[in-house]
C-alpha cells in the first residue's frame, strides 16, 4: 500500500484547498505556488504514486484527468488560445508529490517546452 499524501487529505476536504472541481473518480484543485495565472492540479481519488504504478483498471480515473482538464480550461476562459498538461514521473522527472497528478497551465504565452 502507498503512503497516504497531502493530496489525499485534500480530496477528502480535510485541508482546505481551493477545489474548483470533484466528482468520484478526480479531484482539481488550484496549485497553492502558481506558476502561470491558471495553475490547477487534477488528481485522482484514489492514490497511485506515479506513472510506473498505474494499472488497467486505472484508465477511467486516468481519462477523466484529461476530459476535467478540458472542462477546467474552458470554464477558465483558456481553452481557446491554449494551456500545457504536465504529468511527472519520478525525482528526474519533477516530482515532488507522490500521487500522480496532472498540471494544467496556462494563462500566458508558455513557448516552447522542448527544443531540437
Amino acid at each position: 500500500m502507498a503512503e497516504e499524501t497531502i493530496f489525499s487529505k485534500i480530496i477528502r476536504r480535510e485541508i482546505p484547498s481551493d477545489i474548483v472541481y470533484q466528482d468520484e473518480l478526480v479531484t482539481a484543485f488550484r496549485d497553492i505556488a502558481p506558476r502561470t495565472p491558471t495553475h490547477v492540479l487534477i488528481v485522482p481519488n484514489v492514490l497511485i504514486p506515479n506513472v510506473n504504478d498505474v494499472l488497467p483498471e486505472h484508465e477511467q480515473a486516468l481519462g477523466r484527468l484529461f476530459t476535467v482538464a478540458s472542462k477546467i480550461a474552458h470554464d477558465e476562459g483558456i481553452d481557446e488560445d491554449g494551456y500545457r498538461l504536465i504529468v511527472n514521473c519520478n525525482r528526474h522527472g519533477g516530482q515532488e508529490v507522490y500521487h500522480i497528478h496532472m498540471h494544467l497551465l496556462g494563462g500566458r504565452p508558455l513557448g516552447p517546452l522542448l527544443s531540437d
